[in-house]
């Protein structure tokens, strides 16, 4: 179905908007921790909430996700969540032309930015579902992954050179822009089809336990859940925010240096998001994110080679990168591509948003308890906590039906238990 998606002049549109957000967000990502670290001489800790913040609002996920479910218009949601992330970055160059941005700033426009990409992301399965028929679905998350990835490969040495260049406030102010250019092209899509008839709508919170039942019960679902969860939480005890510190401060590393360090990383991601579909259909799809399961976050056990001279502290940093980035395109894009197969269309937006309560709901946790652990074991300890811990996901896998799922085609053989243990 390549082709077809090539030649499909809507599916075009919405790809480039994800891939210009993507690239903003791989900016804003270097740039707002590599502000608070070197302008605001932020501590671990303080770091850690700058990373919490973000992911906090996917606490409200649940209901958010039921409330999405009940508009006909999902475009409309996302080209709004973009608009509002655009006008939120913004002030973060504005202040700076005013003078010195605070954390507490930082803090909002973590937080508000967070709260409207979880808007964005409950909206986002339904249209997906919509735009792409059901055949397609790993060739389409393939090229959308492949776009992160490029973003993951060029985004950081941008951004890293804007940091140096002109500065990180200014730096924030490019992601603004691809905000903007995600909502100029995908509002003019069309609307997604009408959802089906309701006689009278349920009430908020019952739709959304809803969703979170059926999630909990349905035993591919519930395994994914489970899998991601654990291995959000586990790599967040790190993620972007203290990685920037680790490179900064223990491997003394240059901002331009660390975004080239994690653009060549990245180069595993596009390798990983390329290679997807044919690993999948080589090896099964189930299969497939297993390997990615643990190719993910085992690879930061890695980190205490990364010492000695320079090219020695780079180059063992960008090669944990490049594994890990591999590992995490095999698992999202197969696991993305599994979790819509067994979707119904009418709970698309309350599932996504059940699951973003808790996978995306754990992130936060895992920020805070990274930045204390950090105090007692160090960066190098934590990071290694996170990367054993992280590939523990995988119990969740093996003990489910994903394993023995070759193709999507089979996937809807394994359907809910209605007596299933949640």
């Amino acid at each position: 179905m390549s082709g077809t998606l090539w030649r499909d002049r809507r599916f075009r549109r919405f790809w480039a908007g994800q891939t210009a957000s993507q690239f903003g967000d791989r900016v804003t990502e270097l740039a707002l921790p590599l502000l608070a670290v070197s302008t605001l001489h932020a501590s671990a800790v303080q770091v850690s909430w700058l990373t919490a913040l973000v992911w906090t609002p996917n606490l409200l996920a649940l209901l958010l996700g039921a409330w999405v479910d009940r508009r006909t218009e999902k475009r409309a949601v996302m080209v709004g969540a973009d608009l509002v992330r655009a006008a939120l970055l913004l002030t973060v160059p504005a202040t700076a032309l005013l003078g010195t941005p605070t954390l507490a700033q930082l803090y909002a426009v973590a937080l508000l930015t967070g709260l409207a990409s979880v808007a964005f992301g409950t909206a986002y399965p339904s249209y997906f579902a919509h735009l792409v028929p059901p055949a397609s679905y790993i060739d389409a998350n393939s090229k959308l992954s492949a776009s992160r990835s490029v973003s993951f490969v060029a985004g950081p040495a941008v951004g890293g050179w804007l940091v140096q260049v002109l500065s990180a406030p200014l730096a924030v102010a490019a992601d603004a822009l691809s905000f903007l250019a995600s909502a100029l092209l995908i509002g003019p899509l069309p609307a997604a089809g009408p959802l089906p008839t309701r006689s009278a709508p349920p009430r908020l919170l019952h739709s959304a336990r809803e969703g979170l039942v059926h999630l909990l019960r349905h035993p591919v679902l519930r395994a994914a859940l489970g899998c991601a969860a654990t291995v959000n939480f586990f790599t967040f005890l790190t993620g972007t925010g203290l990685l920037v510190l680790f490179a900064e401060r223990e491997l003394a590393l240059s901002p331009g240096l660390i975004g080239a360090v994690f653009g060549v990383g990245a180069v595993g991601g596009l390798l990983g998001a390329v290679a997807a579909p044919a690993v999948s259909r080589l090896i099964g799809v189930g299969r497939s994110v297993v390997v990615g399961a643990v190719l993910f976050p085992a690879p930061y056990a890695l980190v205490w080679l990364a010492d000695g001279p320079l090219w020695t502290r780079a180059g063992g940093l960008a090669a944990i990168e490049f594994l890990s980035s591999l590992g995490v395109m095999l698992f999202d894009v197969n696991l993305n591509s599994l979790a819509a197969a067994v979707t119904s269309d009418d709970l698309r937006s309350r599932i996504a948003g059940a699951h973003a309560t808790v996978n995306y709901g754990v992130r936060p946790l895992g920020a805070l308890a990274g930045g204390g652990l950090a105090t007692l074991v160090g960066l190098r300890g934590t990071i290694t906590v996170s990367a054993v811990g992280g590939a523990l996901c995988v119990l969740w896998l093996l003990r489910s039906p994903i394993p023995a799922i070759r193709t999507l085609h089979t996937a809807d053989s394994t359907p809910a238990r209605p007596g299933a243990a949640a």
